[in-house]
Parts: structure tokens; sequence; C-alpha cells
């Protein structure tokens, strides 16, 4: 039985009484992610693409003669792990094959680049003679990845450890992170055929393949579905590949599961509560109208208002400061006397003669200056005021 599910324990439990055994990182030719894979990747856009992929997924498993073996449920959760935002999920199938009780649970930690950033996986297989217990734990390093087994066969026990470096794990897809990409790659389709990387039964990396099936319809409760489906094949470099088929609803929930060759189906049972998405109200459009607020009586009401009380406020400034008035006649009466061509350069000494910042004058300045006001010759602002009208 192919399946997901929940492992609480830690390293430490699984390899407690004996030291493990190190193995170097596997020596033959490493398999790589394709371009478009890692396109794919690079494209995905968190806040967009991992909007409605958060839900719980609930299947029974059957024979093929329809009778019910056990279930299979998937659940995906926004989380923090180690103060990242990242994904958790639950994936876990129980149930008994010829009275022989089996199952296998995931428990995986999963950014939202789709590292995985740690997995526990547990298998197992009650066989009365000889209990078959297979533990893998993997945690993502700075720099490496740490993988550790524990496999107990009748009272056999084995304890592997090994590391792979984190540039060979580009692209790759555990089981916890294959059941969201799953779902992933409902709400975002891929174009073609898709290669990343992921462990076989035995955890060497190799090829898996991603690629579309055709639409097909599923009756669930007497509700004819519309179904989409994703072919996922580990082309393992030491054994045979292996291949599931799964198909999905329109909004990511899983319907039909099964590995190619296997006694068993994992089926929907009930149709599920689908998925509410927030449509988006487009923005009303406003024709531009030419605003002609001298015919709007409010407009020009509020207008003239506002010009009467600008008009007083400056009028009651001008009483206030009578200097003001008396200071432009006499500029004015100057300035139509002298008829300056320059008449910024003439304002700016006229005015620059009334600044406490300037020097006195003295006494014994020419009396051909070039310009009548002698308080004004050490402006160095006359240049910049100049500069404009050049």
């Amino acid at each position: 039985m192919s399946v997901s599910a929940t492992s609480e324990g830690s390293p430490s439990q699984f390899t407690s009484g004996l030291e493990p055994t190190v193995q170097p990182a596997q020596t033959t030719e490493i398999p790589k992610t394709s371009p478009q894979a890692l396109k794919y990747l690079d494209e995905i856009v968190p806040e967009e693409d991992f909007k409605y992929v958060m839900f719980d997924d609930q299947l029974v498993t059957v024979s093929d003669a329809g009778k019910e073996l056990g279930e299979f449920t998937v659940t995906v959760e926004p989380t923090r792990y180690k103060g990242l935002e990242c994904f958790l999920i639950h994936a876990n199938s129980h149930g008994s094959i010829d009275g022989v009780p089996c199952g296998t649970s995931i428990v995986c930690y999963v950014s939202k680049c789709l590292d995985t950033l740690e997995q526990q996986h547990h298998e197992y297989v009650k066989l009365d003679n000889c209990p078959l217990d297979r533990k893998t734990f993997l945690v993502r390093q700075s720099d490496h990845y740490t993988i550790s087994r524990v496999i107990t066969q009748g009272e056999d026990v084995q304890r592997t450890t090994k590391n792979v470096p984190v540039e060979q794990m580009r692209g790759f897809i555990s089981e916890g992170s294959n059941l969201l990409l799953h779902r992933l790659l409902i709400e975002k389709r891929m174009d073609d055929d898709l290669q990343f990387i992921s462990f076989d039964s035995d955890t060497n990396l190799c090829p898996v393949i991603y690629k579309s099936l055709d639409e097909r319809t599923q009756t669930v409760e007497d509700v004819e579905l519309r179904v989409y489906g994703v072919e996922r094949t580990i082309n393992s470099t030491v054994d045979l590949p292996t291949t599931w088929q799964s198909y999905f609803m329109n909004d990511g929930h899983l319907t039909n599961r099964v590995q190619v060759g296997s006694p068993v189906t994992m089926k929907l049972a009930k149709v599920p509560v689908r998925i509410e998405r927030d449509e988006e109200t487009p923005k009303p459009v406003f024709e531009k109208k030419r605003l002609n607020w001298e015919e709007d009586m409010q407009m020009h009401s509020k207008f003239v208002d506002r010009k009467e009380e600008l008009k007083g406020d400056h009028a009651s400034y001008m009483r206030h400061h009578p200097e003001l008035r008396a200071l432009l006649a006499d500029f004015l009466q100057f300035l139509l006397l002298r008829k300056p061509d320059d008449v910024i350069a003439f304002a700016a000494d006229y005015f620059s003669a009334f600044s406490t910042s300037m020097p006195d004058p003295s006494p014994f300045l020419a009396s051909n200056a070039p310009t009548p006001f002698p308080a004004s010759r050490t402006n160095t602002r006359i240049d910049e005021l100049r500069a404009p009208t050049r």
C-alpha cells in the first residue's frame, strides 16, 4: 500500500542503541533536474500559487473487488520551521491487505520554494513471522542533507546515515513535497513533462518524471466530476520504475490515487466542499468629463466664498503691515525712473540694501558706482539671481 502519514519520532529515537553506519553519497552519475522543472519552480509566486492549496483530503482504500481496506488522509497547513514560514504536511495511510496490517505515515516541513526542510517517513508491514518496519529521517543542514534510516525486519536491525550536498539536491522532491506539488500542478498547470529528482526505496537519488494525463470523469455519490490527472514515475537506477497516477478536482482535491500494478486503489468516497475563491471585483471605469465649475452652482458658490475669504485675509495683513505698501510704492517709483533692462538684477540690488546681514556702506565709495545701492556690492547672490535670465 503506497501511502503517507505522521510519525512523531525523532532521529535519536530511531537510532538509539547502536552506532549507525555512515555511508558516503552515491558515486554513480548524479541525476539532475531539467531546466523546464527548474523554471517551473522559479516562477512560483507563493502569495498567489499556494493561496488555495491548504485543505484536507480523505480517501478510502479499496481492493479490486471493491472491498474497503483502509483510509488515506492528507493535510496541508501553514506553519513556521526554525523561524521560516513554510507548510506542514501530514499524510497517513493505514489498512489491511489479505489480513496483514500495513501503512505509511509522513510528517514533512516544506518551504514556499518546495524545498524539503525536514521529513519523517515511516512504513510498516506487520507480518506474523517477520514484521517489517522502516523509518527514514531527512533533515536539511546548512550545506547538506542528512538521511538517517532504521530498518527492522524481525530481530534484525540496520541503521545507516549518509550526507548529500545541497547543490546535488536542487529540484529534489520528497514524498511530502510531492503531495504539495501535485496540488500545485493542478493550480498552476505544466506545459510539458517535468523532470525533478527524488529518492527510490533505498534513498538513491534518481529522476522523477511528472506528466499530465487526459481529463476524464469520475462519479462520486452519484455526482459526476470532471477530474485532471498527473502521472509520477520514479526511474530508479537500481530497480524497475515505479509509477503512480493521481486525479484531482479542478480545485485540487484528490479524487483517485493508484500505484500502477498495485491491487488497491485510493478513491474519494464523499464529495468535498469546494473551496470558495475570492473573485476580484473589477475596478469601475469612469469616463473623464470636462469640469465646468462656473456652471455648477455649488462649486461656483464655493469659489466665490474662498475668493472673498482670501481677499479679506490679504487686506487684513496689509493693514497690519503698512510698511509693505510704502516699500512697494518706493520700489515701483524707482523702477519706473530707472527703467533697467534687467528687472531681476535691479530688484535684487534694491532689496538687498535692506538686509541686516549686509555690511555697512563705506562713505568713500565712488559716486560713479555701477549700482545706486552701495550696500549691495558685496551681495554674492546677485549672479545666482541673474542666472535664470541668461
